[in-house]
């Protein structure tokens, strides 16, 4: 039996991800001939990606429909270019096609531990929002401008501070991002990585169950089979005290554990995000004073 992803099979995830990437790629992308004729299924078919792989139809087809197979580098190397994968996709599938190695371990339940000198870094970094995440996008600390950006989330119980859970469980994260359906895919898409990378999490499993039967929106873009890894970027946010942002993040995976990655927001010096970062400082200090006081006034 393959391992298992989320109460899934890992052959049958393996096979459902090779399906999607292969639905979107249009036989003009390919570089092949299109006959003209109808299709039955979207992009191309399982012979045209043996044949772009250089693999026979058999090999593949057995590949897609979840067979144990022990399928080498270089033949991954050549689906992955077939596909057309990005990096981050490339590395999902050398993941997800790895043979169990023994038996599979569970991925510990409790709390992931963070350094007291990361706590330490959040707490200096006083006007800039910045946090610790963990797997399933977890929030393992948070710095007073996160929580005062995002949500409390030293209030909420262990269970709940977690990423993918605000975005789609708490209602206020659809007002605070003003292109919610866009982060809101990203975070999916960065969940489904971490699923990859970590087969046994009972937890993640619980997440993503959870998840499928409350939000119809998380249901969707789960089954797409996206795979995303946050670096860096822009997010824009219209925040209920300060009034609208857009701050560019950076996540820097902690090299004394690839588990955990500082994220970090900035403003551009001299803009209106900056100075509202200021009025949301001069709020966490004084709260009583400085309600209403928008940045875009």
């Amino acid at each position: 039996m393959g391992r298992i992803v989320n109460g899934m099979d890992r052959n049958t995830a393996l096979g459902e991800f090779l399906r999607s990437r292969r639905a979107r790629i249009t036989p003009r992308q390919a570089g092949l001939s299109d006959d003209g004729g109808s299709r039955r299924v979207p992009g191309l078919r399982r012979e045209e990606i043996a044949q772009l792989a250089g693999v026979s139809v058999d090999y593949y087809v057995r590949l897609e429909r979840g067979r144990r197979l022990n399928v080498s580098e270089s033949v991954l190397d050549a689906i992955s270019r077939a596909l057309r994968l990005d990096p981050v996709e490339r590395t999902h599938l050398f993941q997800l096609a790895k043979p169990a190695a023994g038996r599979p371990r569970r991925t510990a339940t409790r709390p992931q531990p963070v350094r007291p000198g990361l706590r330490d870094l959040l707490r200096i970094l006083e006007h800039t929002p910045a946090l610790v995440l963990g797997r399933r996008l977890d929030v393992l600390a948070s710095n007073q401008m996160a929580r005062a950006l995002l949500t409390d989330f030293d209030a909420l119980p262990h269970r709940e501070r977690n990423l993918v859970r605000f975005m789609f469980c708490d209602e206020t994260a659809r007002s605070l991002y003003t292109h919610w359906d866009t982060h809101a895919q990203d975070i999916v898409a960065s969940l489904r990585r971490d699923a990859g990378r970590h087969p046994h999490d009972p937890l993640l499993a619980e997440l993503v169950g959870e998840l499928s039967v409350k939000d119809e929106d998380f249901r969707r873009w789960w089954a797409d089979q996206n795979v995303y890894r946050h670096t860096h970027g822009s997010k824009h946010f219209h925040h209920p005290i300060v009034g609208p942002l857009t701050l560019h993040y950076e996540s820097l995976t902690l090299p004394a554990d690839p588990d955990q990655r500082l994220s970090v927001y900035t403003a551009e010096a001299g803009s209106s995000s900056e100075e509202a970062l200021r009025l949301l400082a001069a709020w966490i200090r004084h709260p009583e004073t400085s309600h209403g006081q928008h940045a875009d006034h």
